[in-house]
């Protein structure tokens, strides 16, 4: 049976839900059938505990009722209950109080995959690849990275113990926790002596600060041309979106209005200062994983003509969401309204409210989408995220390169590597010279990696249906042909494709000595839409034309 806590719990529930049905009455419809459904839960609740063969946890299953309601709704309307208020609100403000470290699971185990520079963990020497044993007393070999997670954070000034494995050795590692901010802005740098680059990975408490500083810094260093890079960026806080574009507007200008079924989610947001540089040519990239409070930033710089954007269409998410207090310390994450930017559009892509027959919102058609007018004259559309002025395709690599990304080997060896050197050159200028190259081939030699290229899969497939349709005598000739010509050849594979594996061993090894500001660095140079939007900034007539209206 229940304990008594809980048992009180819900006849107290089914108290005040007996009340409001009573009340109900005296109302509509639908608040009559708000309170009739209340009602049968809470019953059906009730005889479940009493007449179910095994033990329940109501907590649980009314968890799973609320969360299983609101997934008919949208991905973004939430239950928050009051064990991951801690969580949420590391999302939405970027602090927690913790050692700075973040952990996840490769390949089974639970490790350190990325320590945060000047926090805790990384000034007492853990390093990516270090397998977490035990959180002061308690063995969290087989936990869950979130339990781990939440064993690791406590109170500001607390002490806890690490045990982690590296290598052949067991490490201990006393740490104090402190209050951990997380910049949204991870990195900020020159390209070259005219362009500024700043990489802007969230929006929450202070991004707009973040970037303030990283742009007034860059001006300082003679930046006279600026690359904002949201791409990847999830979004946020939509004060902070409004915020950044006043960095880049005049006062008094619309970025964004919400509108909602209440009045009181209706609002229109403007600038309310003046902007640090409302000249600098601007560059925004993006792509399809830039979300919400990113694409604010990208589409209302555009709608004014303000910035050019390069890369590829965003994620179209046009709603807002209100977080809403519950009973008992819970809260729920509620969408209230859409928001529409500058030019009047909403970039929202999909249509929740009208689902197809597997529960999937629809994409909004090209037929259904709207034309607007930037300031300057310029089409932009509706309904389906924010299109760059600057398409750049999605790079595509070789099959070899997700078979050793995806068996962590390239990860592994970069842990070889880490315990074996000290130090390697600058993030900016380092490369991964043919000699380290040849050892990782040589390290690779007793490693499973094969993998199947998608020519193989095709063959593989037409063979079967011309078996299946008994064609396969006719063609059996021309499939072995087809199967000898194209048979990958791992080692092959590791010439052919040796610049690619390169720079994923660059990025991995980078890593171990410069953490997450270091990968962004080094991948300034080969970066396909920062090479794109270096040729658009420099070559000023080019530039001036993409934001004119096609005549």
């Amino acid at each position: 049976m229940m304990n008594q806590k809980n048992k009180i719990t819900i006849w107290v529930l089914a108290i005040v839900l007996t009340s409001l049905t009573l009340f109900s009455f005296t109302q509509n419809d639908k608040l009559f059938a708000i309170a009739k459904n209340l009602d049968i839960f809470a019953s059906l609740i009730r005889e479940l505990d009493s007449y179910y063969v095994d033990e329940i946890d109501p907590d649980e299953l009314v968890s799973i009722g609320i969360n299983a309601m609101l997934e008919e709704l949208d991905p973004y309307t939430n239950y928050i209950p009051e064990e991951d208020s801690d969580d949420f609100r590391l999302m939405t403000t970027g602090e927690y109080a913790g050692v700075g470290a973040l952990i996840g699971n490769r390949t089974g185990v639970n490790m350190i995959l990325m320590p945060y520079s000047g926090f805790p963990a990384q000034r007492a020497g853990l390093r990516i690849g270090d397998e977490i044993l035990k959180v002061d007393t308690v063995n969290v070999i087989d936990k869950p990275t979130n339990d781990i997670s939440a064993l690791l954070k406590g109170p500001a000034n607390t002490g806890v113990s690490v045990e982690v494995k590296r290598g052949d050795d067991t490490i201990k590692v006393d740490l104090t926790r402190q209050k951990i901010v997380i910049s949204n802005v991870p990195y900020y740098g020159m390209i070259n002596d005219e362009v500024g680059y700043i990489k802007l990975t969230d929006f929450t408490t202070n991004a707009s600060s973040d970037v303030r500083k990283a742009l007034v810094s860059l001006k300082e260093q003679g930046a006279t041309q600026l690359i904002l890079d949201v791409r990847d960026n999830p979004g946020g806080i939509l004060k902070e979106a409004v915020e950044i574009v006043n960095l880049f507007i005049p006062k008094g200008k619309e970025v964004v209005k919400t509108i909602g079924k209440l009045p009181n989610v209706n609002a229109t947001y403007k600038t309310e200062k003046s902007p640090v540089d409302k000249d600098i040519p601007l560059v925004v990239l993006v792509n399809e994983r830039s979300a919400s409070a990113a694409e604010i930033v990208a589409g209302a710089l555009q709608d004014y003509d303000r910035a050019v954007l390069v890369g590829r269409t965003t994620f179209g998410k046009g709603l807002v969401q209100s977080t809403i207090p519950l009973s008992y310390n819970a809260q729920v994450k509620v969408t209230t309204a859409k928001y529409y930017i500058p030019s009047g559009r909403c970039i929202q892509a999909i249509d929740y409210s009208k689902k197809d027959t597997a529960g999937n919102g629809n994409v909004i058609a090209d037929s259904l989408r709207n034309e607007f007018r930037t300031k300057g004259g310029r089409i932009v559309m509706d309904g389906a995220g924010i299109e760059p002025d600057e398409l750049v395709e999605q790079k595509n690599y070789a099959p070899i390169i997700y078979s050793l990304v995806a068996r962590n080997l390239v990860f592994e060896y970069g842990n070889e590597f880490f315990r074996k050197n000290e130090s390697i050159g600058p993030a900016r200028t380092f490369e991964v010279s043919d000699e380290v190259y040849e050892d990782f081939v040589n390290w690779l030699q007793d490693k499973d990696y094969d993998y199947t290229t998608r020519v193989e899969k095709t063959i593989e497939d037409l063979e079967k249906y011309a078996e299946k349709e008994k064609y396969y005598d006719e063609i059996k000739e021309e499939i072995e042909k087809l199967k000898k010509s194209v048979t990958h050849s791992k080692e092959q594979d590791l010439i052919t494709f040796k610049d690619e594996v390169k720079d994923a061993l660059k990025d991995e090894l980078v890593s171990r000595y410069y953490y997450q500001e270091g990968v962004i660095e080094a991948s300034l140079d080969r970066d396909k839409e920062i090479a794109k939007s270096l040729q658009l900034i420099r070559d000023q007539k080019l530039y001036a034309q993409l934001l004119k209206p096609l005549r």
